[in-house]
């Protein structure tokens, strides 16, 4: 069945990604499968409502009036904005690197970051996502999630992308349930061999978790004792601000 009109122009806008933030209208056209003149059409139409702007030179890039979109989006923006205080505190409390996600199918998002002084290794960007099983934001999201979704995550294929990735079904199912009995994710090494991230739930109003915060630190820093505290009272308060409150 051939793609339908806002199946096209949705796969205009898809065709921006980190690696490609700006396109001309040919890369549009060989990104997307469509004619140029169909890419055209639908180019000019999403330049014309302000979700894409035009350069000097020719080229596209996603313009600002999604971005106004985006901030109405309770899981974008506007949690970046009642959570980013309590970040900065646990930046300040660390100066590490700290980070905010959300869960959008078997995938960590992440919404925030804040970069610290140290050289570990951190893949992470602002939009980034990343298997759930590989991150500390993305194991406290699964950790909490829905059951049956945990029980299919978990029998489908775990990527590895170090020796230290966690690509055992039972040995994950076992760490989910430490998870929930302490609060606190640890990923070791999972994602690169250099870093080790320490991870906590965000509550919704009704007490289901929305979101994660962590902090990613060198391996071997030793600090998880004293870091799991602070990630988790930092997820409390983001929780409190959300209209979370225990017990409740």
């Amino acid at each position: 069945m051939p793609p339908t009109a806002p199946e096209r122009l949705l796969s205009v806008l898809a065709a921006f990604d980190h690696e490609h933030p700006a396109l001309c209208l040919t890369d549009i056209s060989r990104r997307t499968g469509l004619t140029l003149t169909t890419a055209h059409r639908l180019v000019g139409a999403l330049t014309r409502w302000g979700a894409l702007e035009r350069d000097g030179a020719g080229r596209y890039h996603v313009g600002l009036r999604l971005w106004e979109v985006a901030a109405l989006a309770p899981r974008g923006l506007a949690l970046r904005q009642v959570a980013l205080p309590y970040l900065e505190d646990l930046y300040e409390a660390t100066h590490e690197n700290v980070q905010l996600a959300v869960r959008d199918g078997g995938e960590v998002v992440y919404v925030e970051w804040l970069s610290g002084r140290s050289a570990v290794g951190v893949h992470i960007r602002v939009g980034a996502r990343w298997p759930l099983h590989a991150t500390g934001v993305g194991l406290a999201l699964l950790a909490h999630g829905p059951r049956g979704f945990q029980e299919e995550y978990c029998a489908g294929p775990l990527a590895a992308f170090t020796p230290y990735t966690v690509t055992d079904p039972a040995v994950l199912r076992r760490g989910l349930a430490e998870i929930r009995r302490t609060g606190v994710a640890v990923s070791d090494r999972q994602v690169t061999d250099d870093a080790l991230s320490v991870a906590a739930p965000v509550r919704g109003p009704d007490g289901t978790v929305t979101a994660a915060v962590s902090v990613v630190v060198p391996h071997g820093d030793g600090r998880v004792p004293v870091l799991g505290p602070a990630v988790r009272l930092a997820g409390r308060g983001i929780s409190r601000a959300l209209g979370w409150r225990p017990g409740g």
